[in-house]
């Protein structure tokens, strides 16, 4: 089945290489380089993106560091396969983005999201205290406020997992949250709740995660996170 590509801008480089660095990652992301084929030479590279050979090597490290590329003498650079790409680094989510969101990438968002999140809703019912509890509430409260498929909605929708992440006192778990943040609004914008009953849904669905950490109850903050992520996946149609 072939999955229909939404392209979503994401941010920028801010200099010479790291612009190169982008173009070349968007370019792999996008498959126009496969996985294990060979990059044009330095010469021809160069000539494209009119820089020097000292930039265009430090993009290429860059994106050795990223498990992009790898390099070997009198073999070249080439391009890794996907498994070895470094999925939590900011940059390699902001290519996807750039490249085009597809279900697959989705699925797999979501999959990592059920591995994580239900666990930190159950910590956060543990561990929150009452500024934890506001910021909560404030995000569900504004989430019914504005038009489910707005960009507010979105951003409130991914303020509260981010709380959510805060109260689990867990390090790892805030990291995963703040690193996943630019996939996770992509996701909720395509995601959102079109019309008034699907967003009163979303936001009830919502509101029994922050009420079952208001309880204390770490079971049903838990599965209270899974339903919202399966809903979520259910209205974009990458479910299954």
């Amino acid at each position: 089945m072939n999955s229909r590509i939404i392209v979503i801008p994401a941010r920028r480089g801010h200099s010479n290489h790291a612009e190169v660095a982008r173009t070349i990652g968007i370019d792999i992301i996008a498959g126009r380089y496969g996985e294990g084929e060979k990059l044009p030479g330095d010469a021809e590279l160069t000539l494209l993106f009119g820089v020097s050979r000292p930039v265009l090597r430090e993009s290429v490290k860059t994106l050795v560091a990223k498990g992009l590329l790898s390099t070997k003498a009198r073999v070249g650079t080439v391009v890794r396969e996907r498994a070895a790409w470094n999925m939590f680094d900011p940059d390699v989510l902001a290519w996807h983005l750039d490249a085009g969101i597809d279900r697959r990438f989705l699925r797999d968002l979501a999959e990592i999201r059920l591995a994580v999140e239900p666990r930190a809703a159950a910590l956060a019912a543990e561990r929150r205290n009452e500024a934890d509890l506001v910021l909560m509430r404030a995000a569900v409260a504004h989430m019914g406020e504005v038009p489910g498929a707005s960009e507010g909605f979105a951003e409130d929708d991914l303020a509260l997992h981010i709380a959510i992440a805060n109260a689990s006192g867990n390090p790892f778990m805030r990291s995963i949250g703040a690193v996943i943040e630019a996939a996770l609004r992509a996701s909720f914008v395509l995601s959102a709740p079109v019309d008034t009953r699907e967003r009163d849904i979303a936001v009830a669905a919502h509101e029994r995660i922050v009420e079952a950490i208001a309880d204390k109850d770490a079971e049903a903050a838990s599965v209270a996170m899974t339903n919202v992520i399966f809903n979520g996946l259910r209205r974009h149609g990458a479910a299954g």
